[in-house]
């Protein structure tokens, strides 16, 4: 059986003036499954342009006092269990769930595109991971990311050039007691203008997208678990606290029988 649980919690964020002292109430949490997985809900403090634009816009026509404080509307997360591959995540509730993406989950955001998260697993028959610490050192995993990610962006076409760099490794064991590792690393994306043409000068290359991908490694029931998250380094600044959010809610949980 599964519950849903609804919870406002305290704004993490200085309120705007505007024209309103109350809150707009979060959107109703709704119960997925998928296969034996259940969604709980609670409510995160979140950034939320449209609506913050929406609400000035329609209590301006109001006219209530410029006196009064507008609080920032508040964006729940919803939990992700799977207790059949045995791992468990928070993502952002207005997200939406992408099928057939070839990960064993993938979620992304309906507005910024290239922001999205997805749960990688490595085979059950081919891989006898006993802990997290079998990949090396954190610092040797970032490694072994970087390059992973690097091979699965390998494009033929002419004049595309890849810069990558490790941002940060580190461990930390979580509340469940188990190590994880965290990774982050940065990859630009470079193509030329005319890729075709016959004079160097005629091929200027121009950066196509800047994105920073964030991990989260862990290890149960002798399988390797990797939590990917992506986003456009124009995003990341702003959607930082949420995205580490969904980093910490990680784990990994032993699967029954």
């Amino acid at each position: 059986m599964a519950i849903i649980l609804d919870s406002l919690l305290p704004l993490s964020r200085p309120t705007l003036p505007a024209r309103l002292s109350t809150p707009f109430p979060p959107p109703a949490s709704c119960l997925c499954t998928r296969r034996n997985q259940s969604f709980q809900a609670s409510s995160i403090p979140r950034r939320n342009a449209m609506a913050l634009i929406l609400s000035t816009y329609i209590f301006s026509e109001v006219g209530l006092h410029d006196n009064i404080a507008f609080a920032e509307p508040s964006v729940v997360f919803r939990e992700y269990i799977d207790t059949f591959d045995g791992y468990s995540l928070k993502y952002p509730q207005n997200w939406i769930q992408v099928r057939g993406a070839g990960a064993d989950i993938f979620f992304r955001d309906p507005y910024v595109l290239d922001e999205n998260l997805s749960v990688e697993l490595s085979s059950p028959s081919s891989s006898r991971y006993k802990t997290v610490e079998d990949l090396g050192p954190p610092e040797e995993a970032g490694k072994k990311v970087l390059k992973q990610y690097l091979t699965e962006f390998m494009s033929t076409r002419l004049g595309v050039r890849r810069e990558s760099n490790i941002l940060s490794t580190s461990s930390r064991v979580a509340d469940d007691g188990k190590l994880y590792y965290q990774v982050e690393v940065n990859i630009k994306s470079y193509a030329n203008t005319n890729e075709l043409a016959v004079m160097p000068q005629d091929r200027v290359p121009r950066l196509e997208w800047n994105r920073r991908y964030l991990s989260v490694l862990g290890v149960e029931n002798n399988r390797l678990y990797e939590l990917r998250l992506q986003t456009p380094e124009s995003v990341f600044v702003e959607e930082e606290n949420d995205l580490r959010q969904v980093m910490d809610s990680f784990r990994v949980n032993k699967v029954a029988g």
